[in-house]
């Protein structure tokens, strides 16, 4: 009777932390569709067994400027972890909001910086290679209005 009592307390246990390395397109709306790349990283740590919160930071780079996005994310994971490890395959959802920065340059030596609201949301798949190895991709919305398509790599901390 213990050993079958143990299992569903052993089943909401948290994963590790993660850190997570993202690189990718983001698509705007523009006249047409300007496409720009971008590489970013976030962290995660996990408050519930399938809810995690973490920082993430972005760079875009432009043609004549580039954006900095900062943003809080919370990450809902659609399965539930097995023993506080992470499955094999993990489809998820996150939305995000914070700081959408952009630096644009003018006649070659003059800058001009503007802030806004950003926000994210949208969903993805990650599965974990090996012990700790996290490989996966995502699509999002966000505003500034842009569609981001990327591939994560990363790497689970802890256990």
């Amino acid at each position: 009777m213990v050993p079958a009592l143990a299992s569903p307390a052993s089943a909401q246990e948290r994963p590790g932390a993660a850190a997570e390395f993202a690189a990718g397109v983001l698509l705007f709306a523009d006249d047409g569709v300007v496409t720009e790349g971008f590489i970013g990283g976030s962290a995660r740590v996990y408050v519930l067994p399938r809810v995690s919160l973490g920082p993430e930071i972005a760079y875009i780079e432009g043609d004549d400027h580039d954006h900095l996005m900062l943003t809080g994310n919370a990450t809902l994971d659609l399965v539930a972890p097995v023993n506080s490890r992470p499955r094999s395959v993990t489809p998820f959802v996150v939305i995000g909001a914070g700081l959408f920065q952009t630096r644009e340059s003018f006649f070659g030596n003059e800058t001009f910086t503007s802030n806004e609201g950003a926000f994210t949301a949208g969903g993805g798949v990650r599965g974990v290679v090996g012990e700790r190895v996290i490989l996966g991709a995502e699509a999002r919305l966000g505003w500034e209005l842009h569609v981001r398509v990327n591939a994560i790599i990363g790497i689970r901390l802890g256990r």
